[in-house]
């Protein structure tokens, strides 16, 4: 079993990863350029382990299990899973990964956080990268048990089954995208909901808190248990999705949607700041992420009672 991990960059989703391993007992070692991040990820650590505890039953986080090196090498030498949360840039992650294969076990998985680049540009100076992927997560780590794990074309099966079982022991739920493509799964599907909503806001048919409530008390309460395909199916009545495709399959065909992205100009700008602005009501984003993570972890409490029904 893996047991050793590194991670490598401790933003946000960095930082998500360190606190989801720690709370699964997994010895972690953490790397980041900045070294500033080392205080922002202890504070954020007892930030968020109140939920972690409520939803894992973990007491305390042990930081015995957490070391914070200077080095990549440090970082990577004795890993057996390393996890990679840097910016999204190719010419970035290339050299980073470069450095990590070289340092690294040469069996060592190394997994990117990326969020849409492709496996096989980002790994192509990495040595071995038969053992390299994508591991994309979602927001907060610690809490959403979503992963797309993405191969790149030089990717072996048998590390994707060996990081299919890791993620499995952090609690996580695999998606095995079957082949590279930009934006994998579910980012493609959010940057289309992404793109539509901007266009509206642009044209002044809605502010951002309207579209919001359109999904939150709509789509969104759905989504969160069957997603769209299942809820479509529940669309066509007793002959599920056959009837739905014949009734609203024609609607297709209507100039509903404009999947092309508007100029993000300054007046754009200025309406989707100045909405999700006052949608805050002056909480700081420490404060609405505590409300997040209170309503996930109910949320996904709640949610298994009812998908082990769906599932079985």
């Amino acid at each position: 079993m893996i047991k050793k991990i590194s991670v490598i960059g401790t933003g946000v989703i960095g930082t998500g990863w360190v606190i989801r391993c720690l709370a699964h007992n997994k010895k972690v070692v953490a790397f980041d350029k900045d070294i500033k991040s080392k205080k922002k990820l202890i504070v954020e650590i007892k930030r968020a382990w109140p939920f972690v505890k409520k939803l894992f039953n973990k007491n305390k986080p042990n930081f015995k299990n957490l070391k914070y090196v200077s080095t990549i090498e440090e970082a990577v030498k004795t890993a057996d899973f390393i996890q990679e949360c840097v910016t999204e840039n190719y010419n970035l992650k290339t050299k980073l990964i470069s450095a990590i294969g070289k340092f690294s076990k040469p069996n060592a998985i190394i997994s990117s956080s990326s969020s849409g680049l492709l496996p096989t540009k980002i790994y192509s100076k990495c040595k071995n990268p038969s053992r390299t992927m994508i591991g994309h997560p979602f927001n907060p780590v610690y809490l959403c048990p979503g992963i797309e794990i993405v191969p790149g074309k030089k990717t072996n099966k048998f590390f994707l089954n060996k990081a299919k079982n890791f993620y499995k022991s952090i609690s996580m739920n695999p998606i095995m995208v079957k082949k590279e493509l930009p934006g994998y799964l579910s980012d493609r599907l959010q940057e289309a909901l992404w793109r539509e909503a901007l266009h509206i806001v642009n044209e002044g048919y809605a502010k951002t808190e309207d579209l919001d409530r359109a999904i939150e008390d709509g789509p969104g309460l759905r989504y969160s248990l069957m997603g769209t395909f299942l809820t479509f199916h529940l669309a066509g009545g007793k002959a599920g999705m056959k009837h739905m495709l014949k009734q609203f399959g024609p609607a297709l065909k209507l100039p509903w949607t404009k999947l092309k992205a508007p100029k993000l100009t300054k007046k754009l700008s200025s309406r989707v700041i100045k909405g999700t602005r006052q949608q805050s009501k002056g909480k700081s984003v420490t404060s609405l992420s505590n409300i997040r993570d209170e309503y996930l972890v109910n949320l996904l409490k709640m949610r298994k009672k009812y998908e082990n029904r769906i599932r079985k």
